[in-house]
Formats: C-alpha cells, sequence, structure tokens
C-alpha cells in the first residue's frame, strides 16, 4: 500500500494577506535635504522586491547616489536618495505621483495607472520590454560583423526590429532584438515561421564558432510578465559563463584609493548570521540595478545595505543570506559570487565612440546602419535602438577592428551613409565617471581596511537612519 504524505491545503490568498492589510507605503520627501529628494518606502517583503524598486527608478533615468535597506522580520524598509539627470530634486507633481503608484504597483506586478502615465508626457515603460513582440535572444563568441549578419537575416525573412540592445563582455556577446511581421506590423506567432528564422540564425551564428564553443539563437512569442530587457541580458550572458574571466583587483588596502578597478571583498558576520559584501569600483548610471540583478538572479537575499557614491567612485555593502537561509561558507562560493559581481559591473561598461542616431523608422533600418559600421571596419561593442512612431533613435559604441579609435573621416563617412542625425557624443569612454547609482564606506569586518576613512558601524548608522526616517511612514 502506497503511503502518500500529508500535504496541508494552503489557499493562495494567505501569500498576499500581509500585503492587503498593510498595504506598501511611499512618501516623496523633498524637504529633509536641499540636494536631493528622498523616496521612501514601506512594504511587506519578498524576494526581489529591493530590485523592483531599483528598476522603477532607473527605468526614469533617475539617480541614486544614497540608499539605506533593512528587510528584516518580514518587512522591507528602504530609503533612496534620488535627482534626475541634471542633478536636480524632483519637483514635477505627475512625476511624483507616477513613482508612488509604480512603486506600490511594482510590488503587485502591476504598473502606475494609464491615466498618469499619460500625464507625464513620457514613454515610462522598462525600456525595451515589449509583451507585444517576440523576442529572439543570441548568444556567442563576439565577433565583428555579428550584429549586421543578424540584421541582415531578419530583413531578408521580412522581420522589421522596432527594438534591439547588443552588450559584450570578455569576448562574448549577448543580444536581444524585438521582431515583427515587416508587412503587417504584427507579432511572428506561427510555428512553421519561428522555426524557419529560428533555423536561419543558428546558421549565422554558429558560422565562425570552433569547436566546444557555446552559443543559442531562442525566440519566445509575446508573452505577459516579460523580464526586464537589461536584467535578461545579464541573465543570457550568466549562463553563456562570460564571469569565469573576470578578475577584480588583488591588491591590498594600499591599491584601494584611487584604483580604477572593482574591489569585491566578502566577509562573514558569524554573530548576526550574514555574509558581508563589500564593492568598490568607478561610479556609472545604473551601478546599483546591475549588482542587485546579479545578487537576485544568483539568490542571495539582502537583509541590510547602505549605499553612496562620492565623487567618481561607488561603495556597496550588502549583509545578505541564500534563499536557504545559508551564508557563504565555502571559498568556492565567495569566488563565484565575487566574479559574477565583477562581471555584472563590468558588462555595462562603454568602450569605443559613441554615436547617438536620430531618423526615420523603416523597414532594414538595423541592417543598414550596421552595415554602414562593418564596410567601414568597425566593431559594434555596445548598442541600442528603439522606435517611437515614425521616428528611430539609438547609441552604438563602435571601435575599428583594432579596438582603437575611429577617426574623423570614418565619422563623416557613416554621417552620409546612415543619414538623418548622426552625433559623436563621446570619444574612448571606458568609464562613465557620472554619479548615479552607489557608494559605501565601511572597514571589513573580517580583517584589512578597505581605505583610510575611519571606521563606522553600519549597523548603527543603518538603524539610526531607519529610525528617524520610519516615524515619517505614518504621516502618509
Amino acid at each position: 500500500m502506497e503511503i502518500i504524505p500529508y500535504q496541508p491545503y494552503i489557499d493562495p490568498e494567505f501569500e498576499s494577506l500581509i500585503e492587503r492589510i498593510h498595504p506598501p507605503r511611499v512618501c516623496i520627501d523633498n524637504d529633509a535635504y536641499q540636494d536631493c529628494t528622498l523616496v521612501k518606502v514601506d512594504s511587506a517583503n519578498k524576494h526581489g522586491i529591493l530590485l523592483e524598486m531599483v528598476q522603477v527608478l532607473t527605468d526614469l533615468e533617475l539617480v541614486i547616489s544614497k540608499s539605506y535597506i533593512s528587510s528584516d522580520g518580514g518587512w522591507f524598509m528602504d530609503v533612496f536618495h534620488v535627482t534626475d539627470q541634471l542633478g536636480n530634486k524632483l519637483t514635477d507633481e505627475t512625476l511624483i505621483l507616477y513613482i508612488q503608484q509604480a512603486l506600490c504597483a511594482s510590488r503587485r506586478g502591476e504598473g502606475a495607472s494609464s491615466e498618469v502615465q499619460k500625464c507625464l508626457k513620457r514613454d515610462v515603460r522598462p525600456r525595451h520590454v515589449s509583451t507585444e513582440n517576440t523576442a529572439l535572444e543570441v548568444t556567442g563568441v563576439d565577433r565583428p560583423g555579428l550584429m549586421s549578419e543578424i540584421s541582415a537575416v531578419l530583413y531578408e525573412l521580412g522581420c522589421h526590429v522596432p527594438a534591439a540592445v547588443a552588450w559584450t563582455h570578455k569576448a562574448r556577446a549577448a543580444c536581444i532584438f524585438y521582431i515583427e511581421d515587416g508587412l503587417e506590423g504584427r507579432p511572428i506567432t506561427a510555428p512553421e515561421m519561428l522555426a524557419h528564422v529560428e533555423e536561419q540564425l543558428e546558421i549565422v551564428v554558429g558560422a565562425h564558432h570552433g569547436e566546444g564553443e557555446t552559443r543559442s539563437v531562442r525566440l519566445t512569442t509575446p508573452m505577459p510578465g516579460r523580464t526586464h530587457t537589461e536584467r535578461r541580458l545579464h541573465q543570457l550572458m550568466y549562463a553563456d559563463r562570460d564571469y569565469e574571466l573576470c578578475r577584480g583587483c588583488d591588491g591590498g588596502a594600499g591599491h584601494w584609493n584611487g584604483c580604477t578597478r572593482t574591489h569585491v571583498l566578502i566577509d562573514s558576520c558569524k554573530e548576526k548570521g550574514y555574509s558581508v559584501v563589500n564593492i568598490k569600483c568607478i561610479d556609472r548610471p545604473k551601478l546599483l540595478f546591475d549588482t542587485l540583478c546579479a545578487l537576485t538572479d544568483l539568490q542571495y537575499v539582502v537583509f541590510h545595505a547602505a549605499i553612496s557614491s562620492k565623487g567618481c567612485f561607488a561603495d556597496q555593502e550588502y549583509f545578505i543570506r541564500q534563499t536557504d537561509g545559508c551564508t557563504l561558507d565555502t571559498e568556492n562560493q565567495r569566488q563565484k559570487l565575487t566574479q559574477c559581481l565583477i562581471a555584472a559591473i563590468e558588462r555595462r561598461v562603454s568602450h569605443g565612440l559613441r554615436l547617438e542616431i536620430c531618423t526615420q523608422n523603416r523597414m532594414g533600418l538595423l541592417s543598414d546602419v550596421t552595415r554602414a559600421f562593418r564596410e567601414n571596419g568597425l566593431s559594434v561593442s555596445m548598442s541600442e535602438i528603439g522606435t517611437n512612431g515614425e521616428k528611430a533613435t539609438g547609441s552604438f559604441y563602435v571601435m575599428d577592428a583594432s579596438g582603437h579609435d575611429v577617426n574623423q573621416r570614418t565619422v563623416e563617412l557613416l554621417k552620409q551613409e546612415i543619414g538623418g542625425s548622426v552625433l559623436v557624443v563621446n570619444k574612448s569612454s571606458n568609464r562613465t565617471s557620472q554619479a548615479s547609482s552607489v557608494s559605501l564606506s565601511r572597514s571589513s569586518s573580517g580583517g584589512g581596511s578597505l581605505d583610510d576613512r575611519p571606521k563606522f558601524s553600519l549597523g548603527n548608522l543603518l538603524w539610526s537612519r531607519l529610525e528617524r526616517l520610519s516615524g515619517n511612514f505614518s504621516l502618509i
């Protein structure tokens, strides 16, 4: 006789009971500081909620200069110091209302009301995340002309590309193309057409791969709840194991000040049962988002964190455990997390000449633009293109085949071939120093000083900040 173990029935509504009793609360405070706006969030906790909150703010192109986070005991409290891209406080009432609605709605997997989005007069959807188009995901060896060949095949197969994003890192490439039927403007859902497109692209991507080199081509039909495009790029590159070649700075405290390499130190806080992750690197836009993508997708839970930026440097400190409650007890675990965090930080670092393109949206546009790069001997290290009605805009980081600067004559030829508006934004920008996302100051509890600044207790700082700010939540 088979014995079936007892499995109690749990009403699905029970999981959201706490949230329905105590719904998320968001306070936007413009009075506490002269140079920034405070965004304070108080909510029931769940895995990934911190990433969701940061994603809302980064999709609005807001700068997060400092943050304090605590989520012990099933409750989440976070304070973000934010400004716009020009360093100004947030004063637009419609924008403030949108942030309040979006942060609360993200907890439920929704979005801000359509009325508020219309009043905001800007597209605030997660960039390039499309639930209407078929998604093409490609990973493989990075080589000159790869994006040109893929987009040319899509054009020949009658596919229009309304949006695409591509990253390269450690000689690997990951691309996401959102495609639709070029004649009807509808999603491609017919199984035979999907199979044909995938077969043709497999040939293109695999043409220059050696024996044993990994690659992937994957088509997915439109679906609700599709993963944020940039988070998905991180997932694709992680699955491609680009992190295995990542190395941070091996120097001690003497290398910390002024070093432009990425520092990751992982210690133990045994008395509290946490692993402590300290990160210091050059600051840049979306750094906090990228770090949290790595931690969340590797199934780590952030219980406390203190984050800030100063000058061109960024520091982050996280008190974490794995989702099963365990800490990082082995050297292999610490080594892998260190490599994955360095990879997440480095993937978005730009290399080469940045070209901003604005032109008429048309069938085959991406194929034409990338062909112009290839025919002029240029390689694309990072790209992002999207469409809005009749206009198409995009940014491309390009280098010559040897990784050197693009000369002015080549730029002028590109302007003539591409047409529309082509703007040279910067040259050979290997690191973006614009303050945006993160920094932290603390000495490692496990040993040597990370820098020459005086030590302080993150716990005392974190709790003093949260205790002072939490009283304001009662006014919401």
